[in-house]
C-alpha cells in the first residue's frame, strides 16, 4: 500500500445520537458506552499514525458523527457529497468548512448537485478505482457525478447496485479494500463482475458486520466479535487493531463510517 493516510476528521456522537437513523432492530444505543468506543476508535487512527482533526459533536444532526458519508477524499479529488437522507443534509455544511481551513487540502472539492443524492458510504477507493454502490441512500444521478469527477482526475470507476442486497444500507457494508487489488466482500457480492481479478477475502458466513473493516496504513481496524473474520486477516498478515462497536452498530454505522481519512 504505497499512498498513506496522514489526516482523518473525527466528530463524536451527540447526547441525542439515538435520535439518529437505524433499519437494524438492536435497541437504543447507551450514549455512555457510544463515547467510550468513539474515544477508543480515536486512538486506533492516532496509533497509526494519523493527525485528527476533531470537529465539536453536532446536535442538530444526530448522525453526524458519521462523518464519512459527507465527503469523499482521495489525493487527486474531492467531492462533497448529497446524503441521500434529507435529515443528514445539513451536515455537509460543517465538512465544507472543516476542509476549507485545512491548507493540507489544496485541492477545491467538487459538489453533487441535485437531482443526484450520494453518500461516501457507498464509495470504496480500491488501488486507484472507485467502486461506486447504487443503494437506497446514493442514486445513479449521484453515481455518475462522482464518475465524471473521478475521470477528470485520471482515476476510474464502476458501480455496484446494492439495492436488492438484504440486509446493508451502504456499499461498505459488504466491502472493504484493504489495498494492493485485495477486497474484503460479503458472499452476496462475491460474484459481481466489478469485483473480477481482485483477489477476493470471503467474509466469514454469520459475520457480515466485519466486512466493514479499514485499512489504515501498517494496520486494519475491524469491529470486536468475529473470531473467523479475525482469523482470516492474522493469517494473510495484517496488524489488526480490534475495536468495540456495539453501539454504533446499532445506528447502522461502522468503523469507516466514523472519519475521513486522507
Amino acid at each position: 500500500m504505497s499512498f498513506r493516510f496522514t489526516h482523518a476528521i473525527v466528530r463524536p456522537p451527540s447526547s441525542n445520537f439515538a435520535d439518529g437513523l437505524t433499519s437494524v432492530a438492536l435497541g437504543a444505543p447507551d450514549f455512555a458506552l457510544a463515547l467510550e468506543e468513539h474515544a477508543r476508535y480515536c486512538e486506533a487512527l492516532e496509533r497509526c499514525g494519523l493527525e485528527l482533526v476533531r470537529l465539536p459533536e453536532d446536535p442538530a444532526h444526530p448522525d453526524a458523527t458519521f462523518v464519512e458519508d459527507t465527503a469523499i477524499l482521495s489525493p487527486r479529488c474531492n467531492v462533497l457529497a448529497r446524503p441521500g437522507a434529507p435529515s443528514r443534509a445539513g451536515e455537509v455544511t460543517a465538512i465544507r468548512a472543516a476542509l476549507a481551513a485545512f491548507a493540507a487540502l489544496a485541492i477545491t472539492p467538487d459538489a453533487i448537485e441535485p437531482p443526484g443524492t450520494l453518500d461516501g458510504g457507498d464509495i470504496c477507493e480500491a488501488d486507484e478505482h472507485f467502486l461506486i454502490g447504487v443503494s437506497q441512500r446514493t442514486n445513479w444521478d449521484g453515481a455518475a457525478q462522482l464518475a465524471a469527477f473521478l475521470t477528470r482526475a485520471g482515476y476510474s470507476s464502476s458501480c455496484i447496485d446494492i439495492r436488492a442486497i438484504p440486509g446493508i444500507l451502504h456499499l461498505k457494508s459488504g466491502i472493504a479494500s484493504l489495498g494492493d487489488e485485495r477486497i474484503v466482500v460479503i458472499d452476496s457480492l462475491i460474484d459481481h463482475p466489478a469485483l473480477k481479478n481482485r483477489e477476493l477475502v470471503r467474509v466469514t458466513p454469520g459475520e457480515k458486520y466485519a466486512a466493514n473493516c479499514v485499512r489504515v496504513n501498517d494496520h486494519v481496524l475491524m469491529a470486536a466479535g468475529f473470531p473467523g473474520m479475525q482469523h482470516t486477516l492474522e493469517q494473510l498478515g495484517y496488524g489488526l487493531i480490534v475495536l468495540d462497536m456495539s453501539e454504533f452498530q446499532k445506528m447502522d454505522g461502522g468503523l469507516s463510517c466514523l472519519s475521513l481519512r486522507f
